[in-house]
């Protein structure tokens, strides 16, 4: 029985580092069943409703707000991923960051958290990367996961959507989702 769950583990951190970095389709479920529920909100858009056209390609392409409870006790660090959930090619990453504060419950728009380390997107570059999905396609779903993890991440940034998920894997307290929509006509 141990040896089936070892192999369905391998199995799934190889299929997480698959791809052209961007975060796995399982991204918000890669980490192990977190025991917390955190709760991430933006007063920009609620959950499940349009992102607004500033934090995408279309506007000023900056990461919205974000307000973040529930951090479970023991969290060492913050780890967010946000991404395209409806990508033609499986999911893509727009953002990836790690190492943020364990205390830290609100980011402004356009907010780098300090002392923080940001990841390798899909569109090849360090950093956010708003919605941009192609002209013409139905709205796509922007899936944004925060994470509490148990400690200090051990990657430097620029780091891939499938490297962090594979530094998570084992290490999640609880994490929380917030999704959005976005299309371009």
């Amino acid at each position: 029985m141990r040896r089936n769950w070892v192999i369905a583990v391998a199995a799934t951190l190889l299929a997480a580092g698959c791809g052209d970095g961007a975060a796995p389709s399982d991204a918000p479920s890669a980490a192990p069943s977190p025991a917390a529920r955190l709760t991430v909100t933006s007063t920009a858009y609620a959950d499940g409703a349009s992102v607004p056209r500033r934090y995408t390609c279309d506007g000023a392409d900056v990461s919205p707000p974000l307000a973040v409870t529930g951090v479970p006790a023991g969290t060492a660090s913050l780890a967010l991923v946000l991404r395209d959930a409806d990508a033609a090619h499986g999911t893509f990453a727009h953002w990836l960051v790690w190492n943020i504060g364990p205390h830290t419950t609100r980011l402004s728009a356009g907010e780098r958290p300090q002392g923080a380390a940001e990841g390798r997107n899909g569109f090849g570059k360090t950093g956010y990367g708003g919605p941009c999905p192609p002209r013409g396609d139905r709205p796509h779903r922007y899936v944004l996961t925060v994470y509490a993890v148990d400690r200090r991440v051990p990657l430097a940034a620029g780091a891939s959507g499938g490297e962090l998920l594979r530094a998570l894997s084992g290490h999640t307290l609880g994490m929380g989702v917030l999704t959005g929509r976005y299309g371009r006509a």
